[in-house]
């Protein structure tokens, strides 16, 4: 296959992706953290609360740590003392702080590597110091748990054999090495002692002594080590005229190199890929270079006689210093195993197709951070179905691409396209998009598209990543729409709410954090019953009862980041506040425990009051209250029609012979005493007229009927028949003249046959009972004479009176 030439567009844009050596979590909990940076502290304060895990006391002016300065952190696990001008460590400094883990001291003024007696540590910085060599003392081969070690000084100009023996039995896996200045001395097999290397990140420049260089790069060969970064690898403008790479054809266990934050000419990446074609290399990466032609054809890169284990290539972040398109001229064989490649941060327009045609094994492109658009990478020049005959993932982000349904289009020449990344573009939407079936990943993240975009998308998608697209609202219909989809992403949007109908039976993955969703409810959650991952971070929760089934119910396995992204919103006295920390009432926010406690609890309160109120005779008291009340609206009620009544007695008395005694010596004389006439038969029947006229007419005459009733009486044939007239009277004026007095109980139901009347009378009429009590006694003739009492006295009796209150004291009485 013929080789071929293509023009790149190179920018000034910087990507740079490499982090030395950051912040470390994994090995210590954060929950109680201290930062002190920055405080002009000089020494490390004494007044630290013992549970502190996690203190940065960076930035200050912390000359030396001494014994009893970290006494009371017992529980420690990471320490960060940067940019302190630390300058001693006493042997002793950390014996109360053996659970660090963390320990981070860069950037200091330390001239011995210090003596650390720490069983537990994992992870030391001790870069950028300057001490005179790398002599580690003895104790670092106690440091059982050590796994990534930083170490680099600006006067450590030599590596002599004995520096790393203490840690040649410590299973190391990762090496930060150097301080960006260059060796004068390496003996060969220093670090070939550290067997159990599995990444290196070297700092050392080179620019003469390539000897020590691939001394260094075979000794990592030997300790396994499958990755290693060169990090500023030469020096701006140095003069190369040897093969500073010839030790990488004979490598075979490095696999993995990073070349980041260097300045390169094209010979010398001549020099690079004739090596790497032959080396064990199965990726290469630069990143954040500075390229320079200083050959007057640019990169050439004849045919190689043996196949190449490369597999992956990676360009990411260029500087040009010159005003011309590169030269790349290169046998397309030597590339065409390649299954990964990315050019990012080239300042691509147009895409070089005819280069990437002829790999025919490429799976992966990714082309973001350019400066492609629609017409640029699909060019006339090329044919999109021979360009990517088997690629699944193709990344265009951060370009310049806007039409969707255009995009859609050209996608379906792709065959076996999988997933496609459109995020940080100008897309926009309005023609219908016709995807294919086999794409079934879609990023269209810091995109402004709107709610419309759910009718743009396929529903052949699995995963669609729609983050910070202006969308308000999650479409309950979403199986409907997708029915195969497994991960959606929608964070950075405005969405308030989940649907509490919505249904997603097969979402496995679902990110809303930074929205403006307030709470989360079961309702919602049971529409997603494989969900496994859930990040809602960054929302505004309401901390109350809306909050209460997601904060003590919901499993928080499943939340990727909490506790520490959720915080309460509102109420404003909870703002800020952890929700893991707010306590919910248990009783407020549940109706239903509400009810199993509330219900007990009044029917206790009400048995308590009904004992009560039975042990102090309510129940008597009430009655008789209740036969004031219907006395009072029934007074009302006859209140025209005895206007112009008149009555010769008050009351007509119905009793029988044998209860003369109580009706003469207590009832007539109390009642009389009040003003009160009343006809009794023995004293006020006229003579000579028969028994039956009289009852008749004294009936008639009075205002009420008084019937005293005991079992004399219902034994009594006389008492039946004036109990029957009196009744027949009561009916035929349709008023309420009757009144019973209970002098004795008298079950109804023991009434003779002939009582029928009385029974239901007595069933259906207040009635007055006879009390033994005398204080009780006091309230009865109250209400009795209230009964009998007319209103107008100019009449033989009057009506009612107006108001019974006036006449005896308002007492509760007894039915």
């Amino acid at each position: 296959m013929s080789s071929t030439a293509w023009p790149v567009v190179i920018s000034f844009l910087l990507v740079l992706p490499f982090k030395a050596h950051g912040e470390h979590f994994g090995y210590c909990c954060t929950e109680h953290t201290k930062d002190l940076s920055n405080n002009n502290l000089t020494r490390i304060p004494s007044h630290l609360s013992n549970n502190i895990e996690y203190l940065d006391v960076s930035h200050n002016n912390i000359s030396s740590i001494v014994h009893g300065d970290l006494s009371g952190l017992t529980h420690l696990c990471f320490l960060k003392i940067t940019h302190c001008g630390l300058q001693h460590i006493s042997p002793d400094a950390f014996s109360s702080n053996s659970e660090i883990k963390v320990l981070n001291i860069s950037y200091n003024h330390l001239t011995i590597i210090p003596n650390l007696h720490l069983p537990q540590l994992r992870i030391l910085d001790l870069s950028s110091n300057p001490y005179p060599s790398y002599v580690l003392p003895d104790s670092f081969g106690n440091l059982n748990y050590l796994s990534t070690l930083a170490i680099g000084s600006p006067d450590a100009t030599s590596v002599k054999v004995d520096d790393f023996v203490p840690l040649q039995n410590i299973h190391l896996k990762k090496l930060i090495f150097g301080d960006g200045t260059e060796l004068q001395n390496y003996k060969k097999g220093v670090f070939s002692q550290l067997t159990s290397l599995q990444e290196v990140i070297l700092k050392v420049t080179f620019c003469q002594r390539f000897d020590i260089f691939k001394y260094m790069i075979m000794d990592f060969d030997r300790t396994q080590t499958k990755k290693i970064q060169l990090i500023k690898l030469f020096p701006d403008q140095c003069s190369i005229t040897t093969d500073p790479f010839e030790a990488f054809k004979d490598l075979h266990v490095l696999s993995n190199l990073s070349i980041i934050d260097t300045w390169m000419n094209s010979s010398v990446m001549v020099k690079l890929f004739k090596n790497v074609w032959k080396s064990s290399f199965e990726e290469i990466a630069f990143l954040n270079i500075t390229y320079n032609e200083d050959t007057p054809d640019g990169f050439q890169l004849p045919i190689q006689n043996h196949t190449t284990n490369l597999r992956a290539f990676i360009l990411d972040g260029v500087h040009h210093h010159q005003y011309r398109y590169p030269t790349i001229n290169m046998s397309v064989e030597l590339i065409d195993q390649l299954t990964y490649l990315k050019f990012s941060g080239t300042g691509m327009n147009i895409l070089p197709c005819n280069l990437i045609s002829a790999i025919k094994s490429l799976k992966i492109l990714d082309l973001s951070n350019n400066l492609l658009d629609d017409s640029g990478f699909w060019w006339t020049g090329c044919s999109s179905h021979k360009v990517f005959p088997a690629l699944r993932k193709l990344s265009l982000s951060h370009n310049r691409f806007n039409d969707l349904a255009e995009i859609a289009k050209n996608v379906n020449d792709m065959k076996f396209l999988e997933s496609l990344d459109l995020s940080f573009n100008s897309i926009s939407i309005g023609k219908p998009c016709f995807w294919p079936s086999h794409l079934t990943e879609l990023n269209l993240s810091h995109n402004n598209l709107g709610n419309n975009v759910f009718r743009f998308l396929s529903p052949h998608f699995q995963k669609i990543d729609l983050s910070k697209t202006g969308l308000s609202v999650i479409p309950f219909n979403i199986i409907s729409l997708f029915p195969k989809l497994t991960h959606l992403y929608m964070s950075f949007n405005s969405i308030q709410v989940i649907p509490a109908d919505i249904q997603a039976p097969t979402l496995v993955s679902l990110h809303i954090d930074q929205n403006a969703i307030t709470f989360i409810s079961l309702k919602s959650m049971e529409g997603f019953p494989k969900l496994r991952t859930l990040k809602a971070s960054r929302n505004p929760f309401s901390c109350d009862c809306d909050s209460f089934w997601f904060m003590t119910e919901f499993n928080k396995s499943l939340l990727l980041d909490w506790p520490h992204a959720y915080a309460c919103s509102t109420p404003p006295a909870f703002s800020g506040r952890r929700l893991e920390t707010f306590e919910f009432g248990w009783l407020s926010c549940q109706p239903g425990l509400q009810a199993a406690v509330v219900l007990p609890v009044l029917f206790v309160v009400g048995a308590a009051l009904a004992i009560t109120v039975y042990a102090c005779d309510g129940v008597w008291y009430t009655k008789m209250l209740w036969v004031w009340i219907q006395m009072k609206r029934r007074g009302y009620k006859r209140a025209d029609r005895l206007l112009n009544a008149t009555f010769r007695y008050h009351a007509f008395i119905s009793y029988s012979q044998h209860d003369s005694v109580w009706v003469g010596s207590q009832l007539v004389p109390e009642l009389e005493r009040s003003g009160l006439s009343l006809c009794v038969h023995e004293r006020d029947f006229e003579p000579g007229k028969w028994i039956v006229d009289n009852i008749i007419n004294c009936v008639e005459d009075s205002y009420k009927s008084l019937f005293i009733l005991s079992k004399n009486f219902v034994q009594s044939e006389w008492c039946n028949y004036e109990l029957f007239f009196a009744q027949h009277r009561a009916i035929s004026v349709n008023d309420d003249s009757l009144v019973f007095v209970l002098l004795e109980p008298i079950p109804t139901d023991s009434l003779p046959k002939k009582f029928l009347k009385l029974r239901t009378l007595l069933r259906r009429k207040t009635y007055l009972e006879w009390p033994a009590d005398e204080r009780k006694q006091r309230v009865f003739w109250c209400n009795l004479r209230a009964i009998l009492q007319t209103v107008d006295q100019s009449k033989i009796l009057k009506d009612v009176a107006t108001d019974i209150a006036d006449i005896c004291p308002l007492v509760p009485v007894k039915d």
